[in-house]
C-alpha cells in the first residue's frame, strides 16, 4: 500500500516572512494572498515561528473601547507583549512546530491535535522551509474516488499482501464507507483485513460481513 505523505499534500509555494517584516506587511501578505496566517523565517530560510490573524488582532483587542475603558476581559502580559509588537519576530507563535515531507497524513494529524495548530510548516533536513501543510490538505485524502479506494483493497491489501483469491472477499465502497463480504480461512485473520482495509487512504469506515471457516481463536476443548 502506498500511503499519502506530507509531501504529496503540502503547499509547495508558501508565503512567508523574514523576522524583521513589518506589521502592515504582514497584514497586506495575508490579505493579498487570502490566506489567515504565515510562516516566519530566518536569514536562511528556517522556520522560526508562524504568525496568524489571531496573533494580530491582538493588536486591535489592546485598545481602550470607544470610552475609553480597557479591554475586557484585560490581556495577559504576554498577550500585551505580542499586542504591541510590531515586527514579524514579536508577533508570532514561537517556536515553530514542523513536520517533514516524508511523515504520513497519521503523523501530521496527530503532531496537529498534540500541538493544537492547524497548519505545520514543513522543513528538510537542514531545516529550510519546503511548504506549508494544514488541516484542509490533509483531509483531502477523502476526495479520492472510490473506484481507487476498491481497486486499492482488491489488490495491495488482499491479493499483494494477504495472499487472498479475488473470489474470496467482495469489496465495495461508497462515499468511502468500506463493505467487505466473503469467506476466509482462518478467524483470526479477520481484524487483520479490517485493519489493513481501514488503513487505506480515503476511507471512511468498514463494515464486516465476513465469516471464516476455521475458528483459530478460540481454544481448543482438551479431555473428555
Amino acid at each position: 500500500m502506498r500511503h499519502r505523505t506530507v509531501r504529496d499534500l503540502m503547499t509547495r509555494n508558501v508565503v512567508s516572512a523574514r523576522y524583521d517584516t513589518s506589521f502592515k506587511e504582514i497584514v497586506r501578505l495575508m490579505t493579498e494572498n487570502e490566506i489567515t496566517a504565515l510562516p516566519v523565517i530566518d536569514a536562511g530560510g528556517r522556520p522560526l515561528g508562524v504568525v496568524s490573524e489571531a496573533d494580530l488582532l491582538r493588536k486591535e483587542s489592546d485598545q481602550p473601547g470607544i470610552a475609553g475603558r480597557a479591554p475586557v476581559p484585560p490581556l495577559e502580559a504576554w498577550e500585551r507583549a505580542k499586542a504591541r509588537g510590531e515586527r514579524a519576530e514579536d508577533l508570532m507563535s514561537a517556536p515553530a512546530i514542523c513536520a517533514r515531507p516524508e511523515w504520513s497524513v497519521v503523523e501530521a494529524a496527530q503532531l496537529m491535535e498534540t500541538q493544537l495548530v492547524k497548519r505545520l510548516p514543513v522543513v528538510d533536513e537542514t531545516d529550510r522551509l519546503l511548504g506549508v501543510v494544514s488541516r484542509r490538505d490533509l483531509l483531502r485524502v477523502f476526495l479520492r474516488k472510490d473506484r481507487a479506494i476498491r481497486e486499492e483493497i482488491e489488490q495491495d491489501v488482499l491479493q499483494d499482501t494477504l495472499g487472498l483469491a479475488p473470489a474470496q472477499v467482495a469489496v465495495a465502497v461508497r462515499e468511502g464507507r468500506v463493505e467487505l463480504c466473503g469467506v476466509v480461512d482462518s478467524r483470526s485473520l479477520i481484524p487483520v483485513v479490517l485493519r489493513l482495509s481501514a488503513s487505506v487512504d480515503g476511507v471512511v469506515g468498514v463494515t464486516d460481513r465476513l465469516s471464516y471457516r476455521i475458528d483459530d481463536v478460540r481454544p481448543a476443548r482438551s479431555g473428555p
